[in-house]
């Protein structure tokens, strides 16, 4: 009998169950249940409604057995930095704050007075953004409940908890908090100390693959069914790096609200001109760093169609833009101001102001202008990276769902200068699944060059 498994990838706007199962040579996907997200206000804080997240774990769940999918194993990925607090008696302490929140204004500030940024990136590599978990966790050190704190677990840790009862922390998220030593690949304690946070926050980091426990048996009731729950790469990127379609000398971007554009390395680069350049080493699968630049990605564009273009789909958006394409207005996709502003609209068009550019006029020139400026920041971000490390890319392979964007992954061809790929769009669950079938990288990417196509750019196709 073939072995089935499931992947519940959750992102910041939305999520979905998708199984696997290896059939002839190849892994065939199913979708299974599909669900909306996103940050809510409550109070003063914008905040994940964590609640409402695992109802639809178990719904999708249940949903798999109807259509007569038991899968062998679950795992889950979810965005990094997020978290919840636990007390003694392991029940959730407030909210599940989202990394898009204001309340880490002024924790670098904070963070300073134990340790220089300088100093900080040495040991870390982390680049420097203002929703680290390190920069969350010093925002809470003000809250009523920082002192009822007996453990922390980061969002898909906290989802699998729920599910099995057992709490296990995974390396790939972890490795986004701004406490794990790059080098030692571990929870770095003297500076945990140093800071004066609690050390049974920080439990022992386990890999991806490894087994959390069963379902509960009120779980496997509600669902009709019992599985293995394993960990994934928690981090969605370290999963969609995972099922990357990479050989030698190649880079890597996973596309959709952020952009992760990086290379997959042996060792981190924590070196002052890789501080400079704002680049961050987080922890791989099977021994990796991922190195790389965050950029704000598809974020851009989706809080543009939110707020003046909810009519047009993504599709209509990027042909728009190509009939636009002579619009000269460029900002930079890197910077923090495009994080949460009050308007997305307003931000770019103020930003291109400052740079004396006219305010676009029609749709087409506002996704034109995100999207070359998305392209220029990948163009600048690969420059960088050959420089830093002495290595050079001879292919970027982009993954995940904004692969589908073909303007725009044809602007980045010609940004590059360089080959480019699209595929596979569910990058991923395809690792989460991996990881789940205990595949070696060189086994699952050998498995997703076999099971999926990729579109080829040369950077010359206009």
């Amino acid at each position: 009998m073939e072995k089935s498994y499931i992947a519940i990838d959750i992102g910041a706007s939305g999520g979905r169950h998708i199984a696997g199962v290896l059939r002839n040579g190849r892994l065939q996907l199913k979708e299974i249940y599909r669900f909306a997200n996103g940050p809510v206000r409550s109070g003063e804080h914008l905040i994940w409604d964590v609640d409402a997240l695992f109802a639809h774990i178990v719904a999708g769940l249940k949903e798999a057995g109807v259509q007569g999918i038991h899968p062998d194993s679950i795992a889950i990925d979810t965005w990094a930095v997020d978290f919840v607090l636990l007390d003694a008696q392991g029940k959730r302490l407030g909210d599940a704050v989202s990394y898009r929140d204001s309340r880490t204004q002024g924790m670098d500030v904070q963070l300073g007075q134990y340790i220089t940024e300088e100093a900080l990136y040495d040991r870390t590599g982390l680049q420097k953004q203002p929703f680290n978990t390190v920069y969350q966790l010093l925002a809470l050190r003000r809250s009523a409940e920082y002192s009822q704190v007996q453990d922390m677990l980061m969002l898909p840790e906290y989802f699998a908890y729920l599910l099995t009862g057992n709490r296990m922390r995974e390396y790939t998220n972890a490795s986004t908090t701004g406490l794990v030593h790059a080098a030692a690949r571990d929870w770095d304690w003297e500076l945990i100390d140093r800071i004066g946070f609690p050390r049974h926050l920080f439990a022992p980091l386990h890999q991806a693959g490894e087994v959390v426990g069963e379902l509960l048996p009120e779980i496997a009731r509600e669902i009709g069914y019992s599985a293995m729950v394993r960990l994934a790469p928690t981090h969605d990127t370290a999963a969609a790096v995972m099922a990357s379609p990479l050989d030698t000398g190649d880079a890597y971007l996973s596309s959709g609200t952020w952009s992760l554009l990086g290379m997959e390395l042996n060792a981190p680069v924590c070196s002052p001109e890789s501080r400079a350049f704002n680049m961050t080493n987080e922890g791989g699968v099977q021994g990796t760093v991922r190195y790389l630049k965050n950029i704000m990605g598809l974020w851009m564009l989706q809080q543009l169609r939110r707020e003046k273009y909810s009519d047009l789909s993504y599709a209509e958006l990027a042909r728009l833009a190509q009939a636009a394409d002579d619009y000269p207005g460029r900002v930079d996709a890197g910077d923090n101001r495009f994080l949460a502003p009050a308007s997305m609209t307003e931000e770019i068009a103020a930003a291109l102001q400052e740079r004396g550019f006219r305010r676009p006029q029609t749709p087409g020139e506002w996704a034109a202008c995100v999207c070359h400026s998305l392209a220029d920041c990948y163009g600048a971000s690969v420059a960088a990276m050959e420089k830093l490390t002495g290595e050079k890319i001879r292919c970027l392979r982009i993954v995940g769902g904004g692969c589908q964007n073909d303007y725009l992954n044809r602007l980045t061809a010609q940004a590059l200068k360089r080959r480019v790929t699209a595929g596979p769009v569910e990058a991923t669950a395809i690792g989460n699944i991996l990881s789940q079938m205990k595949m070696t990288l060189s086994e699952g990417r050998a498995l997703v060059r076999r099971s999926f196509p990729l579109t080829e750019y040369d950077g010359e196709t206009r």
